[in-house]
């Protein structure tokens, strides 16, 4: 079986709802999406991040939990810090209610593709990207923030070598907040916050 790896990426955060410190929303968010990948099957979980925020990495991962630093938050940089493994996901860490499946969709087409991309509902940007190691020399740099499956096909020999799976929403702004459903089983850390605010969660 592949060896597989899943890193929640820690990158910045930019907007934080009215009434909530920017610090403890991105904390919230991260510890979120870090409690979803402990529960994936068949991978092991990690957390990457800038050496500036390693204090924030090892506040938050479950112990046992992998954190990689990395110079810059980028898919790229994360990739090329791991050894050993056949194949690897790095993920935004503004998803706190992120279904698991949509995990295992990201990974699922590297039995035949080297690349796959989950988009942003509505964009631009990525909510994640997969790849078999070693990363293939056409990739080019991905900015989680801006990119889209197209940059990412770029450099590419097929524009099927770089599947696009299922996509999901990142929470930067009002209009992704709108959409939390509190029905919804997780985003316990976001929701607490949110209650604290007066907001509804």
């Amino acid at each position: 079986m592949a060896r597989r790896m899943v890193v929640a990426l820690l990158g910045p955060v930019h907007w934080s709802p009215p009434g909530v410190d920017r610090a403890e929303w991105r904390a919230a968010l991260a510890e979120d999406v870090i409690d979803l990948l402990a529960t994936l099957n068949e991978v092991e979980v990690a957390v990457a991040v800038t050496p500036a925020d390693r204090v924030l990495a090892d506040a938050l991962v479950w112990p046992g939990t992998a954190v990689y630093e990395v110079a810059e938050p980028t898919p790229n940089a994360v990739f090329a810090a791991l050894e050993g493994y056949d194949q690897a996901a790095v993920l935004v860490g503004d998803v706190p209610d992120l279904p698991a499946l949509t995990v295992g969709k990201l990974l699922r087409p590297l039995t035949t593709r080297p690349v796959a991309v989950a988009p942003i509902e509505g964009g631009p940007g990525l909510l994640g990207v997969a790849v078999r190691l070693p990363v293939p020399g056409w990739l080019p740099p991905l900015d989680l923030d801006t990119a889209t499956p197209a940059d990412a096909r770029s450099g590419a020999p097929r524009p099927g070598d770089v599947a696009v799976t299922t996509g999901w929403r990142r929470l930067r702004g009002p209009a992704d907040l709108a959409t939390l459903d509190p029905a919804f089983e997780g985003w316990e850390a976001t929701r607490a916050l949110l209650s604290g605010s007066g907001r509804p969660a």
